[in-house]
């Protein structure tokens, strides 16, 4: 497929793709919104206004995500048992977040009491960041073996059987790029989840967190984008 409009139906046509074009929206109103603040009053309101649409918007758009967890631990967790408890504890975590999600959503427009925002954010949060560090790990090992096949098709492969090589340590490095900008995002989401959990000048600056959340919008568009 060539059509780049074509791609971009296929891309928005999705949940992911849909929600990583709003992240963009959402992050780069926050940052717009910092540098106006000061001098531009007016400008930095609507921008704020913005990001607060694009985050309620991203929760409605999550409605029932939590089965996805759910869906691939029913399915098959891993192939190992390391994996297999990898799987469980990444999943369970992001079940958490997702499905404590509702109720910030619900609790952030008016439906359920504005006071338990606080709580459910925080609940929300732990089980995101709690996901994301066995996410990465996982990531990582799965990296590391690509690395040592990779490794030893180039020392083993002879004449007729080093065509076959080549392609399979080009489909090992695509995946590596692909579990690297997974990595890229869980990493950047972690900082902002934290940023709830524990709040700190650094993880709760506008910048960091801007930064943060574009990274982890535009490696979502790398990863979902239709090749």
């Amino acid at each position: 497929m060539s059509d780049t409009v074509d791609k971009l139906v296929i891309f928005l046509a999705k949940r992911d793709g849909i929600d990583k074009l709003v992240k963009t929206f959402q992050y780069v109103s926050k940052l717009v919104h910092w540098h106006a603040e000061a001098n531009h009053p007016d400008v930095a309101q609507r921008f704020k206004q913005w990001e607060v649409a694009s985050g309620l918007s991203r929760k409605a758009f999550r409605t029932g995500r939590f089965l996805t967890g759910f869906n691939a631990l029913r399915r098959g967790p891993g192939s190992t048992p390391t994996f297999k408890i990898l799987a469980v504890l990444a999943n369970a975590g992001e079940m958490v977040y997702f499905f404590f999600d509702h109720f910030l959503w619900l609790s952030r427009i008016g439906t359920l009491d504005a006071k338990l925002a606080r709580r459910m954010s925080f609940i929300s949060a732990f089980g995101e960041s709690f996901g994301y560090i066995f996410f990465i790990i996982a990531d990582f090992i799965i990296m590391k073996e690509g690395i040592e096949t990779e490794r030893r098709l180039l020392v083993s492969s002879k004449g007729d059987d080093l065509k076959d090589a080549k392609e399979s340590i080009r489909k090992i490095r695509a995946e590596r790029v692909m579990r690297l900008m997974a990595v890229a995002a869980n990493v950047a989401d972690l900082i902002i989840a934290l940023a709830d959990i524990e709040p700190n000048p650094f993880c709760n600056h506008s910048v960091t967190l801007g930064i943060s959340g574009l990274v982890s919008a535009w490696a979502g568009w790398y990863r979902n984008w239709p090749s």
